[in-house]
This record gives C-alpha cells, sequence and structure tokens, in this order.
C-alpha cells in the first residue's frame, strides 16, 4: 500500500514537472529507474519515503483530515437528499403532462366503452340516457340496428312498393 501511494504522488507531480522539466537529458531515464527504485523490494524506496514524508504529514493532520470527511460526508448526504428530491419532482411533473396530455384520449375511449355498453341495454328495453349518442354508436351503426339494403335491393323494393 505504501508502493501505490508514493506512485499515485509521484504520477501526480509527474504531469506538472513533465512540461518543465522534458528537455533534462536522460530525464526519462531517471523517470524509469526512480520507478524501479521505488518497487525494487532491495531498496524498499517506496517505504522509505513513506515514512520519512508521507505517514508524518498525515499523522500531523490526522484531524483535519477526519473533520474534512465528516463534512463531506454531511455534504454528500444532503447533495442526495437534494438531488433525489429534484428527481422525484421531474418525474412527477413528467407523469402529470403525460396523464394531462394523454387524458382526452384515455376519457374519449373509457367513454366510447360505458356508452355501448349502454346501447347494449337500451337495446333490451331500457331507457336511452340523455344527451347525444356518443360517436360510433348510433342506430344505423349498433350492432342491433337494421342490416343496410344492397343499392340492387332498395331500388328493388322502391319499385314493387309503386306498383
Amino acid at each position: 500500500m505504501m508502493y501505490w501511494i508514493i506512485f499515485a504522488l509521484f504520477t501526480t507531480a509527474e504531469t506538472f514537472t513533465d512540461i518543465f522539466l522534458c528537455w533534462f537529458p536522460f530525464y526519462y531515464e531517471l523517470k524509469i529507474a526512480f520507478v524501479a527504485w521505488l518497487l525494487s523490494p532491495y531498496t524498499k524506496g517506496s517505504s522509505l519515503l513513506y515514512r520519512k514524508f508521507v505517514h508524518p504529514t498525515l499523522s500531523s493532520k490526522e484531524k483535519e483530515i477526519d473533520d474534512c470527511l465528516v463534512q463531506a460526508k454531511d455534504r454528500s448526504y444532503d447533495a442526495l437528499v437534494h438531488f433525489g428530491k429534484r428527481g422525484l419532482n421531474v418525474a412527477a411533473t413528467a407523469a402529470v403532462m403525460a396523464a394531462s396530455k394523454g387524458q382526452g384520449a384515455l376519457s374519449e375511449r373509457l367513454r366510447s366503452f360505458s356508452m355501448q355498453d349502454l346501447t347494449t341495454i337500451r337495446g333490451d328495453g331500457a331507457p336511452a340516457p340523455p344527451g347525444p349518442p356518443p360517436p360510433g354508436s348510433g342506430r344505423s351503426s349498433g350492432k342491433h340496428a337494421q342490416p343496410k339494403m344492397s343499392r340492387s335491393a332498395s331500388e328493388s323494393a322502391g319499385s314493387s312498393g309503386t306498383a
């Protein structure tokens, strides 16, 4: 673990030092040698750097680090609650908008089913409900309506009735 902490610090520092020191002779070879020194179990370079520099710094700042972690935890919880509420509000608004836009089609569909049920009941002798008949359930287009005659049948019926 000491190696990875030191290597992370080295990688971070390397990002900035590469800009200014890349012209230095043997710069890249020295970086490779430094990483080999950090990694080698014989030299224990990462352990030496960790115990000499990183651990004393972390130990002296332990209280501040713990306070920052507690604050970050509290802020992250508050942010999660805040964005969760906003997300639920957006989802609820979207659901209401979708329902209001689709409400006309849905209510018309439900009304047509209920009116269709009433027309079948009305055909059994019940009184008709007040108001205009629903679309598609007129007397000539309903299930119990008189069948339409073809043109030739109506002409023959009309000519036989006048004779």
